[in-house]
């Protein structure tokens, strides 16, 4: 269970890795950013609305639920707008990067309100990411971050670490995980579509090779991301899933310096090496100490 619960972390943090390669012509073309996600999400309850209807699977919720499904669905939507607004004061790779506070973000929240105990291995961990993230900022030998950039980008992590604790502990958990992804891709596509209808931005797309971009891009960054981070939520925990996410920055770097030729420097090579050793080293030490409570 636990293998399984590591392996749907990874695949989820590095597809989501995988945006700037899908995001950055669009934004390059100068094509809205709200069109952009209310089809990204859009398609991805399409894909797993079909699915379910396919596999005959039960759409039914609890009235209880609804509202911490909107929450999920907001959540996502200001992650998202943060995290793409952060890519016109960052480089992809540093903004990318810079989202990975949230694992930060999410162990306080389940230490402090859910009096979850931190681990030497996760304290560790946090520590190596952090120094990764610091070093991965760094170009020419300085520091150089963008404040407002900074800013913009914190508030993204801060709705991505929400999101997996509202996963965690809230009444959405027993919800099993296409449906929950799909009623969170839902209510995420009505947040985007209300931004459109205030902004009379129009919902017609002008061909079909966008709208074929626009479905590959919800499924491989959305779709996938999403589904696997549930599972992973649910088999070891909000503060482990968090940590190997470490591979989205990991992803995204690697992307922005082979296809859109960002700079690779040494400061860059050794945060992305810190930053997977930081991930070793809580997979390894969480293991150890399961089997220390066998």
């Amino acid at each position: 269970m636990k293998f399984k619960g590591y392996a749907y972390g990874l695949i989820s943090s590095i597809s989501y890795g995988l945006i700037p390669l899908f995001i950055l012509p669009i934004k390059q073309a100068n094509f809205s950013m709200d069109t952009t996600l209310f089809y990204r999400f859009f398609f991805s309850a399409l894909i797993v609305g079909t699915y379910l209807s396919i596999k005959k699977q039960s759409f039914k919720i609890d009235v209880i639920q609804i509202p911490f499904l909107i929450i999920l669905g907001l959540l996502y939507g200001i992650s998202a707008d943060a995290l793409f607004l952060g890519y016109d004061y960052l480089t992809p790779g540093i903004a990318s990067t810079l989202l990975f506070v949230y694992p930060l973000i999410v162990a306080i929240i389940m230490a402090v309100f859910f009096k979850e105990r931190i681990t030497i291995s996760t304290i560790i961990a946090i520590v190596f990411v952090l120094a990764g993230v610091i070093l991965l900022s760094f170009k020419e030998g300085k520091f150089e971050l963008n404040p407002i950039g900074l800013g913009i980008v914190f508030i993204s992590a801060l709705g991505y670490g929400l999101y997996i604790v509202t996963v965690n502990k809230s009444k959405v958990r027993d919800i099993k995980g296409f449906t929950l992804s799909f009623y969170s891709f839902l209510f995420t596509t009505i947040y985007y579509a209300i931004k459109m209808i205030i902004h009379k931005e129009s919902f017609i797309l002008p061909s079909l090779e966008l709208t074929f971009n626009f479905f590959i891009f919800a499924f491989v960054t959305t779709v996938i991301s999403s589904i696997a981070l549930i599972y992973a939520i649910k088999n070891i925990g909000s503060t482990a899933t968090s940590i190997l996410g470490a591979s989205e920055p990991v992803v995204a770097v690697a992307v922005s310096v082979m296809i859109f030729g960002e700079d690779f420097s040494l400061s860059l090579a050794l945060g992305i090496f810190i930053i997977i050793l930081g991930v070793t080293l809580n997979v390894i030490g969480d293991s150890y100490q399961q089997k220390r409570l066998k």
